[in-house]
């Protein structure tokens, strides 16, 4: 299939909440959208984008892949069009004691948080650096910042993820990519962290737990942001957030 448009965004996480509200703020802006996750319904998430009068294609692969991420965005180049922006929004938030994490678990968690950034990143760059333009913007959490108890597997994928887009945004600025890090330092209003944070939901007000819309604003005004003023790290918290 070739998109109409040829601008596109490619979701890298088109999960249920955050990727699915990212996917669709960037449809409504304009651009093309390429949703991609390893498992789940993508159904419902293209068939609400088309309904929102912006074009999808969905895309089923493991973004810890190297052969199905060297697959998936020469794909999409070659028949689709161009990648303008990446947003690499895998979890892998899990909580574990020390002694119940086994090597299998860091390892995955690893694997999703920032291996994957790193194999994606790569391959869009191949086609973003001939260009001289583009937008990759790698979803972090509080993790990222600092570790707590029982998160020792996301704090470190979440860390390694920082360090990766640092190294991103030094390394491709001047080659006119923007690169960019978005810090979540708060709760998202989804199910996942309604499992592992209950008590928090069940005491804050609706307005002290992050909207997944409002933060898919946020990355959207980072996107359009002009290269004099390109920001590469920006924190996103609930007013009832401690920090």
């Amino acid at each position: 299939m070739k998109l109409n448009k040829k601008k596109i965004a490619l979701i890298i996480g088109a999960g249920d909440y955050l990727g699915s509200a990212l996917a669709k703020k960037f449809a409504v802006g304009g651009l093309s959208v390429v949703v991609t996750r390893r498992r789940g319904d993508l159904t419902k998430l293209v068939t609400s984008i088309v309904s929102l009068g912006g074009e999808a294609i969905p895309f089923y692969t493991d973004a810890r892949n190297e052969n199905q991420v060297i697959e998936l965005i020469k794909n999409i180049e070659t028949k689709l069009g161009q990648i303008d922006i990446l947003i690499y929004n895998v979890g892998g938030n899990v909580k574990y004691k020390i002694l119940d994490t086994s090597s299998r678990i860091y390892h995955k968690v690893w694997e999703m948080c920032a291996f994957g950034g790193f194999l994606n990143a790569k391959e869009v760059l191949k086609y973003m650096i001939p260009r001289k333009k583009g937008t990759i913007i790698f979803t972090g959490a509080s993790a990222s910042l600092r570790g707590k108890e029982g998160f020792s597997a996301f704090s470190g994928g979440k860390q390694a993820l920082r360090a990766l887009a640092q190294s991103l945004a030094q390394e491709v600025s001047l080659k006119g990519i923007h690169v960019s890090h978005v810090v979540i330092d708060g709760l998202i209003e989804n199910s996942n962290t309604k499992k592992l944070f209950p008590n928090e939901f069940k005491k804050r007000p609706s307005d002290g737990i992050l909207k997944p819309k409002d933060i898919a604003e946020i990355y959207w005004q980072i996107y359009l942001q002009p290269r004099s003023s390109w920001s590469f790290e920006t924190d996103i918290r609930p007013y009832s957030e401690k920090w």
